[in-house]
């Protein structure tokens, strides 16, 4: 199993304090995440590649020059705001779910469009780390996920094929990247209302880790 992390793993609501303590509104983190994702998904699409923390900073320094936020030092703001991934925690469902997934005999590992380093802090935090065989992300083959070569890249690292590799994500643009590059996925839909029609359809459909982790574990 291959876990996507921002929001599938982590819980980015703490980081709307952030966002009001640089001078901005809390409600401007799902524009600003909406965005990071846009631009480095657009920049592979292009031929391009930068890394999450560049785009994020990027995408801040816009958001917090605009006329109607009040912060002095954009810069700085958007570095307190980045930095606050380094503090994040994961839902609680992935407290139950991930140990009994590796309970069950299932080799897991992280995929993300972020860094390993914050990866591997968060869910060392949580005390997941022995969970996990490995943490991965797109700085290597410089391709952020949906596009294909990023998918490929860990199942070559890890030395699996693509079709008995399950991603599982909270994105539906995630689920339909991996089904495209001939992986297996799970889609966690948490407080989503419904998958859209035009994407490529998960494999499994979870409310939460708890659920899947029930799903596969029995099925062991």
């Amino acid at each position: 199993m291959l876990f996507d992390v921002n929001e599938t793993l982590s819980d980015l609501a703490p980081l709307r304090a952030r966002f009001e303590e640089a001078g901005a509104p809390g409600h401007l983190l799902a524009t600003w995440f909406a965005g990071v994702l846009r631009d480095g998904i657009a920049l592979t699409a292009a031929g391009g590649y930068a890394d999450f923390r560049e785009v994020g900073e990027a995408g801040l320094r816009g958001l917090l020059a605009g006329p109607d936020i009040r912060c002095d030092d954009p810069g700085a703001a958007a570095a307190h705001v980045l930095d606050g991934f380094g503090d994040l925690d994961v839902h609680p469902d992935v407290r139950e779910g991930i140990p009994a997934l590796h309970a069950a005999g299932l080799r897991l590992a992280t995929l993300t469009n972020g860094s390993t380093a914050t990866t591997d802090g968060l869910v060392s935090r949580a005390g997941l780390g022995g969970c996990f065989e490995a943490h991965l992300d797109v700085s290597a083959p410089r391709a952020w996920k949906p596009a294909a070569a990023a998918y490929r890249y860990a199942t070559d690292l890890l030395g699996v094929a693509p079709a008995e590799t399950l991603l599982v994500a909270v994105h539906p643009w995630d689920i339909d990247g991996a089904r495209r590059a001939g992986l297996q996925a799970a889609w966690l839909s948490r407080s989503a209302t419904g998958y859209p029609a035009v994407m490529s359809a998960p494999n499994h459909t979870a409310s939460d880790l708890r659920e899947l982790a029930r799903l596969f574990a029995g099925n062991r």
